[in-house]
């Protein structure tokens, strides 16, 4: 009796991932993905020309937003969308992913993509009740605090190493065009699809760029037992303005995460969930 209720359960959950609804969900919250990375780029551009203070990561993207008009429905629809994203991941976590069938790593990396999704939903809503506080400082007091227990280092260099790695995962991803196979490329004009093909690969490949960046100053904070150099997309962001021809490179970084943004825009009209 368990067994066959377990099983009436599976399916029903099962019927629900598979229903409009939410499909809806899964495409609100892709939305909401490509809105965030314009949103990271174009504060990114600010940071380079000296006109804003907020952090070039997703927390200052979402404090930006809420500067402007509407700025709080449009938090509350984002917030929504997260929502629903990480909700459509942990259903392919579940039941597979399209395109990639039930393999156990997809799946996998459906699920951590759930977890970090449910963490913007998180955030968005506490931007939204005016609360939180500097995401790079809390990645720093964490990095912090990992590093004052025993292996502390090597599993903060361990976390960094992983970071890279799927930085240039994203990288190769970009241009082997890999993305393409998530796509509905059929409904797609030829014009459409190069515009789409050409937007995926030079955002993703600028987003894994700047996620790899991130995580070599990940290690760098373990190797010289620095907390301080660790950080997220904001610290990498920083870095590469403090280069020769920063402010260059930062805005080309910017401008590869809008691309991503608004590739991920077309992603909501075209992938097939």
């Amino acid at each position: 009796m368990r067994s066959m209720a377990t099983a009436r359960a599976t399916g029903t959950a099962r019927r629900a991932s598979d229903s409009p609804a939410a499909r809806a969900l899964a495409r609100a919250g892709l939305t909401a993905r490509g809105v965030l990375y314009i949103l990271i780029g174009w504060v990114a551009i600010l940071v380079a020309l000296g006109q804003s203070s907020h952090e070039a990561d997703q927390q200052g993207a979402l404090r930006l937003l809420a500067t402007q008009p509407y700025g709080l429905v449009s938090l509350w629809l984002l917030g929504i969308g997260f929502a629903g994203y990480a909700l459509w991941r942990l259903s392919e976590a579940a039941f597979g992913v399209t395109g990639e069938g039930n393999g156990a790593g997809p799946r996998l990396k459906s699920l951590v993509r759930a977890l970090i999704y449910a963490f913007f939903a998180y955030l968005t809503f506490k931007v939204i009740a005016g609360a939180g506080g500097s995401q790079t400082k809390k990645q720093q007091d964490l990095t912090a605090t990992v590093m004052h227990h025993p292996g502390g280092q090597w599993l903060v260099g361990i976390a960094g190493l992983a970071i890279v790695i799927a930085g240039l995962v994203l990288v190769s991803e970009g241009i082997r065009r890999k993305f393409l196979k998530y796509l509905q490329l059929s409904q797609m004009s030829p014009r459409t699809r190069r515009l789409v093909e050409r937007l995926g690969m030079i955002g993703t490949a600028a987003r894994g760029a700047v996620f790899a960046l991130a995580g070599v100053l990940v290690i760098e904070a373990a190797v010289t037992y620095q907390p301080a150099k660790a950080g997220g997309i904001d610290k990498a962001l920083l870095t590469l303005r403090n280069q020769p021809f920063g402010e260059v490179l930062l805005i080309l970084a910017a401008l590869g995460l809008i691309i991503f943004g608004i590739y991920g825009l077309c992603e909501a009209r075209w992938r097939r969930v």
